[in-house]
């Protein structure tokens, strides 16, 4: 057998680096490449923020580029059947359905929906508000009310911004409390935090501790010196408990914070009806347990409170997610190291623009959706309203759909009814790389562009990131011949609502869009600016005005040395830009120039709290699960995070299990009201008695889609179950967790 040379080996084979799109960890990845396919993937070691951490799922990347079920053409149904047609001619007909419905019924009679790859791709990130002016429409959607709203609206009333999220400085941390979040998986969630295990061994390591409070003993609790069981859903009460022994016993000390706080006498009434030995009952945590943990944040120098998707997707989601803050900020570890801090991102960040300290703050309710009347928060409506929208006959009806990385069929409650109003659509636009649950019901399919063919540069990532940093992946593969980068689709339909055609020159589009908006900000510099842009185009021309207009850019000339795009091109594995800092008030945009302790929109909702405290706990609830292989439903098409146990079981503590009569692997029926699911049961201790766990995202057993490996076990879908009109009456969340359930063995 003849074998190459050393040298036509090393021409063959080389490495890439990419930044992982698989979850919000963002690790760096080394990608081994040898005659144009993936050999390996690990973890990049000289990655300045992941420092080479690796988790089953970045291996994930060959098999999602070489998926045969990965769609590679667009799609236009015909009579029902899906053919495969060109570019050209799906624009086309794009223009020929779409554009009718708008001239006839306006913008809002085009809906959007967008999945959460979405933060994952760079394009979609910064052209797709692009396309969401051209349409001017009210009935925008998105999966971040199924998951983080709460804490969008609950921190831009606070400070002003809604993606001033302040995260964990765990590195510096010597006590961590941590509620509804299980980092061991998911390495962090509104928290960007690579090799979560690592760094909580370190901070035990040096003496610290670990308290998970969660209604199931999850994999951080198993890390953790304490784990208490709480009731699903109560965490507001939980919570209220701690601030009102932070008063009682005299333990709040804002220190530096004193002078940049508002609101601290009427929290403090606001919470006087709620002692520890009140709510305990309610949160089925002891009141000796609550006065005990205020005293260990209040006397512990570098502390911090992290609550995530379990305190969201509840019906006092943006209660709970306030309250974190507040007790953060009431024992003096908010904006300290070692406690809560503020990231300072390289680009994109709200509360790195305009003028430090103060701003316009941020508004909800502008308008409500036209059914149910749901308040807008953050520019969209929440995702549960979208089937009534569409299903409801009448004035502003939606008659198409705008779908980008999105399967709400799946991810949102009641998906048959979904299902069945997209049927109703008058047309639908998917762009996608699968052809699944939702996307089986569009008119045109666009295919997405495979992450590996890709550039990215974290545009949302790098504002929860436990550390500052800039990192930038070129596209590891190239294309193929004729597929657009997916900025260029978002404005060749940008083009199309415009009236320009589907044959525009979206060159001089984009040169024209990116003209308006530099007037808008620099005015007589704009000339300037854009020349010292070129030649970059599209999206990297946008990265890099955001890179070098910055905290740490070059600010066209005037920085010398700050970063530009070429700057972090030229790092393969990153740039540091070093651990968080003190950021109050600079990073404050509200319009007082202070943090609102005590805005009057959640003062007025614990009217809500009040009259639940005394309400019975129902016998037997059921709450999601977050897997470390299936973080989402598209995953599920990969054979190597498929292979293994079959997951998508249900969590039943050993003395429910024994009352119902259920076995350990046997089946059984889960009802709310008139829904219900066949689930295989899972005997465990793990889980708080009265208590069920069922992962999301599953459900892979509907005609139409083509999910081969994801068909092989398509488990059972938890938004089956749940009601669409349940949802946080702040922001609009849906309710996914403590919904009252019956569970009986499958006759």
């Amino acid at each position: 057998m003849e074998q190459s040379s050393p040298q036509q080996a090393s021409q063959q084979a080389s490495t890439a680096h990419r930044i992982c799109p698989f979850c919000e960890a963002a690790c760096g990845l080394e990608v081994e490449l040898s005659q144009g396919q993936v050999t390996r993937v690990r973890g990049d070691q000289a990655d300045v923020f992941s420092a080479g951490f690796l988790c089953p799922k970045a291996v994930g990347l060959k098999d999602l580029h070489e998926d045969g079920d990965r769609l590679r053409t667009p799609l236009i149904k015909r009579n029902g059947v899906f053919e495969p047609t060109s570019w050209d001619e799906a624009y086309a007909e794009i223009e020929r359905r779409l554009l009718p419905i708008i001239e006839r019924d306006g913008g809002n009679a085009v809906a959007t929906v967008l999945g959460n790859p979405v933060s994952h791709k760079m394009s979609l990130m910064l052209y797709f508000p692009k396309l969401a002016k051209a349409l001017s429409t009210h009935n925008m959607f998105s999966a971040s009310s199924v998951d983080q709203v709460p804490k969008m609206l609950s921190v831009g009333l606070m400070y002003g911004s809604w993606l001033s999220v302040p995260v964990p400085d765990i590195e510096r941390s010597d006590f961590l409390l941590i509620l509804g979040a299980n980092p061991m998986v998911s390495n962090g969630s509104l928290w960007t935090v690579p090799d979560f295990r690592g760094k909580a061994k370190a901070l035990r390591a040096r003496g610290g501790r670990i308290v998970v409070v969660d209604p199931r003993r999850t994999e951080t609790a198993e890390v953790a010196d304490q784990h208490h069981f709480i009731r699903p859903g109560a965490d507001v009460f939980f919570l209220l408990g701690l601030v009102h022994a932070l008063f009682d016993e005299q333990l709040v000390k804002l220190g530096r914070l004193a002078g940049h706080v508002t609101g601290l006498e009427q929290l403090r009434e606001a919470a006087l009806p709620y002692a520890p030995e009140t709510v305990a009952a309610r949160c089925g945590i002891a009141a000796t347990t609550m006065r005990e943990l205020a005293r260990t944040l209040a006397g512990t120098e570098r502390a911090a409170v992290y609550g995530r998707i379990g305190t969201c997707t509840q019906q006092y989601g943006t209660l709970a997610s306030w309250l974190i803050d507040v007790v953060n900020i009431l024992t003096g570890h908010l904006d300290q190291e070692g406690g809560m801090m503020f990231p300072k991102a390289a680009a994109f960040a709200a509360n790195t623009r305009g003028k430090p300290g103060s701003g316009r703050g941020v508004t909800s309710g502008r308008y409500r959706s036209r059914v149910s009347g749901a308040p807008e928060v953050v520019g969209e409506l929440p995702i549960t309203c979208l089937a009534e929208e569409i299903d409801t006959p009448g004035p502003g009806q939606v008659k198409a759909l705008i779908a980008i990385a999105g399967n709400p069929v799946l991810s949102a409650p009641n998906g048959p009814r979904l299902a069945a109003a997209l049927e109703q659509l008058e047309f639908m636009l998917s762009m996608d790389i699968y052809l699944n649950e939702t996307s089986r019901h569009a008119d045109v399919i666009l295919p997405g562009v495979s992450p590996l063919e890709d550039a990215h540069y974290d545009v949302t990532f790098t504002q929860f990131s436990h550390r500052n940093h800039a990192r930038y992946s070129p596209p590891v593969l190239a294309r193929s011949a004729g597929q657009p980068d997916e900025w260029e689709t978002l404005l060749r339909l940008v083009a199309i609502l415009k009236g320009q055609g589907a044959n525009a020159d979206i060159a001089a589009l984009d040169d024209a869009l990116l003209r308006e908006d530099l007037e808008k900000a620099v005015g007589p510099l704009t000339d300037t600016v854009m020349g010292m842009l070129a030649p970059q185009r599209g999206v990297q021309r946008l990265l890099d005005l955001g890179l070098r207009s910055g905290p740490y850019g070059d600010q066209f000339g005037r920085a010398p040395g700050g970063l530009t795009l070429a700057k972090i091109q030229a790092a393969p594995s990153g740039i540091d830009l070093g651990p968080m800092t003190q950021r109050i008030p600079e990073a404050l945009r509200t319009p007082s120039g202070q943090i609102e302790l005590a805005p009057q929109l959640l003062l007025d909702d614990l009217a809500r709290v009040a009259a639940d405290l005394a309400a019975p706990a129902a016998d037997l609830v059921i709450i999601g699960r977050r897997q470390l292989r299936s973080n989402n439903s598209w995953m599920h098409n990969l054979p190597v995070l498929a292979k293994g146990a079959y997951r998508c079981t249900a969590l039943v503590h050993p003395d429910d299990a024994a009352r119902l009569q259920l076995a350990d692997g046997g089946q059984a029926t889960v009802r709310n009201g008139a829904r219900q699911i066949e689930v295989q049961v899972e005997v465990s201790a793990d889980m708080m008695p009265g208590v069920v766990s069922l992962p999301h995202g599953w459900g892979h057993n509907l005609p139409g889609t083509q999910m081969g490996v994801a068909a092989e076990r398509p488990g059972v879908n938890l938004n089956v179950l749940l009601d669409e009109n349940l949802r946080d009456p702040l922001s609009g969340n849906a309710v996914l967790s403590g919904v009252p359930i019956t569970m009986a063995p499958l006759q």
